[in-house]
Order: structure tokens, then sequence, then C-alpha cells
């Protein structure tokens, strides 16, 4: 098998504007897992796309942006030179649902959530809904038309669609929120603050079950209100107590297009945890798991194509805490 390996920031999504030189970097750990397939993974051959600007990829085949041609066309190029793509790119303006659309229309093997999973978990008020249709805790999350109540305490207000804390701003009350909808009614929305730890799930999905890898703690601050992650403990938590899996197995069953790897971000509140956002892609905290509990992650969403891929592997809370700076 052939696979196409796009990681959108630093595999050509930014062909012809300027380069995110941040974007890129996170990107380029996220392909640590290119050669783990070539070297650990017999009959997986590897096809990754690169912007011209960065270095090379060494001992991997590489494509990268003709002149004219944007990252969208180029991925397309990608798609149809291989069996199957496994696209790595923000759900932001929907690019992350058109690279798994035009993966299914080229009749390749997706490696990675459904259109129709990327498209609720694109949004995060489709999500809250979706989630609290399944009974899954979610913290609720209202747009201007939704008629925000008025609740006690601190509100964050945030894009939509936006990825990680993008343009995340946290304010003293309702009233502030409020405001800042009116202000961007299209785009954003707002939700309660809510007390507890913040953390995010590292799982594989497939066919609305899941296997929880590990739970992870987002080192979160606050500096004039906007909110940034400085840094991720991966593998940092058991759960003995089976909470963390629950609330997995309750996102699979209600989002059943979810497929392979997928990061949830979480509230661990005195009552339990509960759900922020999904992330339908590779995460950075993927990007250490290998160290962390030992396992080739790739491989076993390659293994998961097999009927009897889907398996439990170990217990969250084996291996090691690593962690990741991200400032």
């Amino acid at each position: 098998m052939k696979v196409f390996a796009y990681e959108y920031a630093s595999g050509g999504g930014f062909a012809g504007r300027p380069l995110a030189a941040g974007l890129a970097r996170e990107g380029d750990l996220m392909l640590r897992f290119l050669p783990l397939l070539a070297l650990l993974l017999p009959g997986i051959q590897i096809l990754a796309s690169r912007d011209g600007r960065l270095p090379p990829l060494s001992s991997i085949e590489t494509i990268t942006p003709a002149p004219g041609e944007d990252g969208f066309a180029l991925f397309a190029r990608g798609v149809a030179a291989c069996d199957a793509a496994w696209p790595t790119a923000p759900e932001t303006d929907g690019i992350l649902e058109r690279l798994a659309h035009e993966t299914l229309r080229q009749g390749r093997t997706l490696l990675g959530c459904r259109p129709a999973a990327v498209q609720v978990a694109t949004s995060k008020r489709a999500t809250a809904h979706a989630l609290r249709a399944a009974r899954v805790p979610v913290v609720p999350t209202f747009a201007l038309s939704d008629g925000p109540p008025p609740l006690p305490g601190p509100w964050v207000v945030k894009p939509d669609d936006g990825a990680g804390c993008e343009d995340t701003l946290a304010v003293a009350d309702w009233r502030l929120a409020l405001a800042r909808l009116q202000a961007d009614p299209d785009r954003l929305v707002a939700q309660p603050w809510l007390d507890g730890t913040p953390m995010s799930l590292s799982l594989l999905c497939a066919e609305g079950r899941s296997t929880l890898l590990s739970c992870n703690l987002q080192h979160a601050r606050t500096v004039g209100g906007e909110l940034a992650v400085e840094g991720i403990t991966v593998n940092a938590v058991p759960d003995a107590a089976g909470c963390f899996a629950e609330l997995a197995a309750g996102i699979a069953a209600a989002l059943p297009g979810l497929w392979g790897y997928v990061g949830v971000d979480l509230v661990l509140t005195p009552q339990g945890p509960v759900t922020l956002e999904i992330n339908p892609r590779l995460t950075t905290s993927y990007c250490v798991l290998r160290e962390a509990l030992g396992l080739n992650v790739a491989g076993l969403v390659l293994a998961m194509l097999r009927p009897d891929g889907h398996a439990r592997v170990h217990s969250p809370g084996d291996g090691v805490p690593v962690r990741i700076a991200l400032e």
C-alpha cells in the first residue's frame, strides 16, 4: 500500500502565501511517523508533500507545489498517486473536511475521520448539540442566535471553527460575552467558564467504538484575557476510575464517523470530565506517543483497516509521561 501523508502547514497548504513558521514547525513534529511507517510496516510506501521553502524530508519520497499550484491541487495530485491518504489539516474554513471528501471522491482509502464527522467536529456548537443529544457531558455552547442565558461567572468566547486556543478570550461575565458575540455573530460562540483541570485525550476510533491511548494534562495560562496552552504532558494521568474511557466511548458512539486518531479537549471538573471540543485529526500529543507509550500509533491506525484491528492495546497510564513545550 502506498500512503500519501499530507500535513497542511508544512506540506504545501500555504503555497502562494506567507508560510506560518510556527505551524510548520508543529507540522514537522507530526510527520515523525513517516519513517516509522516505512521501516516498521512491511509493504507500506510513503509519499509526502513538502513546502519548497522548508528543508527536504530525508529518505522519504516527496512532492512539492508546482508553480501556481495551491495546497488543494497538490493534495489531489498526491492522492491520485497513492492507494490511501492521511490528511492532517485545520478544521477552520472546512479545510480538513474538503480533503476528506477529495480522498473519497478519488476512491482512495481515507486514513482519517469521515467527512460527516469532521463537519460536526469542526463546529463547537454542532459538537455540543450532538454530544448533549447523546447524553455525553459537554460544555454548553451558544451562538448569538441561541440567546445565551445570563449564567453567572466568567465566560469564554472563541471562533466556532477555530483550532486550539486560536482567538480565544476569557471575559468576566455574560454581558461581555454577549457584546463580543454581537460584534461577530457569524463567527463566534460563547461558553460558560468551567472550573477544573484542562486536559486532553488521545484516542483511536472506528465504527462508533473507541480505544483510549492516553490522558494528557494541558498547561494553560491566561494573559490579558487571552487563553493559551504553553505545554502538554502526554500520558500524565491514569484512568483508574474509568471516567475518561467512558467519556471516549460516549463520544465515539455519538459520532460514529470518527475514525483513526482523534483528540479530545476537556475540563476535569469535580463532577467528572466535560468535553470542550473534538479534534478529528492528529494533534500535538500524537508527536510523543511512541516515546510515552512504546507504541507505533501510525501502525495501529493502519491495522484498523483489518476487521480485527481495533483492539485495546494497553492501559492508559502505562509507560511514562512526556512533556511537550509549545512556547
